[in-house]
């Protein structure tokens, strides 16, 4: 069992109530293991699984091996080595066990562990990248463990494309002094399907800035967890989303706060449109009894650019001691502003290149702390094909 995240028992809402049982009453509760009995398939009336269209996930579900993998690309700059363990040996850390059934079934069958290591004191002027594609629809089980060594800066880059059904557990561990910058992207084929749980454990004075970029698949679920191994741990988690018609893109975040002077950023911005874009962001943050002297907060804004997109937005405190520096969150979802889109047509400005605009401002905080050129000229540049090709279905729409 991990010291970091010990292992709690939970059960299915649906079962607590017809038993008369009082559900989870903490964030902390619900179960980790990494024994895929130990968590029953979905049915969607779970609190984890109830935004999610758990009946098109059968194949991330099933307790079996596929063989099947991604294809793998990697830069390495010098300081940046790639290893494999087995999966035992990555238990044996103690740095992150599986949080539901798609994890735990991705951790149990990946056939191993890929190690990413960035030497102690390294400090990496180029980004590591890998880029994993799918080739085909298939059912692939991935899992990377990324090491920091103390007082290491670097940024790595992982990039997702093409088509599978892909589970993939992802663990950060960020040592003491360490600076790292991840930047996760899913940029799929509309048809694919990922189900993501990402792990990182900042210890003594590291800092962790997490950035996620979601623009493509069907169905998109990255869960994003951090504790804390330490005082003085810093970390940031971003994420830019759109959602186009009939994408589900799922974004949940659990930051645990449980070490003292230790502080916290969750800052998510969507945008969706078309008929039946659903986009979900769950912010849960746990200040332990140990957590004196921390600072937390979590941002979630969506954009609503068309009707018939809907977006969810869940941000939960849980607070165990009053010794803190400060806390709060916050939630907003809105339509499209139509007078900044009149300021900008009145001043000579088309429609479409107005709409880009303002969309372009509403992500523009988050995507310019990427400070990436590389993974940022590309991201807006996605960013508008979305907006051209929804005004382009807008007008075949209109047109039929």
């Amino acid at each position: 069992m991990s010291l970091l995240t010990p292992e709690k028992s939970h059960v299915d809402p649906s079962a607590q109530v017809s038993a008369g049982v009082i559900p989870d009453q903490s964030r902390a509760e619900r179960r980790t293991s990494f024994d895929v009995a130990d968590f029953p398939i979905p049915n969607g009336r779970e609190e984890e699984w109830r935004f999610t269209p758990v009946d098109r996930l059968g194949p991330l579900f099933r307790d079996e091996a596929t063989g099947e993998h991604l294809d793998w690309r990697e830069e390495l700059p010098a300081g940046a080595t790639l290893s494999t363990i087995s999966v035992q040996e990555w238990r044996d850390l103690g740095l992150a066990i599986p949080a539901d059934r798609a994890a735990a079934v991705a951790a149990a069958h990946s056939g191993g562990v890929a190690v990413l290591d960035i030497a102690p004191e390294a400090e990496l002027t180029e980004p590591v990248r890998i880029d994993l594609t799918g080739m085909e629809r298939k059912t692939v089980h991935g899992h990377l463990l990324v090491r920091v060594g103390k007082h290491a800066h670097a940024t790595v880059v992982l990039s997702h494309h093409g088509i599978a059904d892909y589970s993939e557990v992802l663990t950060v561990d960020v040592q003491d002094g360490a600076n790292l910058t991840l930047v996760t992207t899913a940029e799929w084929d509309d048809a694919a399907i990922h189900l993501g749980q990402y792990d990182a454990v900042v210890r003594r004075d590291a800092t962790y800035r997490h950035i996620a970029v979601t623009l493509g698949g069907a169905i998109v679920r990255i869960n994003t967890n951090v504790t804390y191994d330490g005082p003085g741990g810093d970390a940031t988690l971003l994420g830019v989303y759109f959602a186009d018609a009939g994408q589900h893109l799922e974004h949940r975040s659990f930051v645990d706060h449980n070490a003292p002077r230790c502080k916290s950023l969750v800052t998510y911005k969507g945008a969706l449109q078309g008929d039946s874009a659903h986009t979900v962001w769950v912010g849960d943050v746990l200040i332990r009894t140990a957590a004196e002297g921390i600072e937390t907060y979590e941002l979630n804004r969506n954009l609503v650019l068309t009707d018939g997109a809907r977006a969810d937005s869940v941000p939960n405190l849980e607070i165990e001691t009053g010794e803190i520096e400060g806390a709060g969150h916050a939630s907003s979802t809105g339509r499209f502003d139509d007078e900044q889109l009149f300021y900008l047509q009145a001043r000579g400005i088309p429609e479409d290149a107005a709409r880009r605009l303002v969309v372009r401002g509403f992500f523009a905080d988050i995507v310019a702390k990427i400070g990436i050129p590389e993974v940022v000229d590309p991201l807006m540049e996605a960013i508008d094909r979305e907006l051209a090709a929804g005004s382009e279905a807008g007008v075949s729409e209109a047109s039929a």
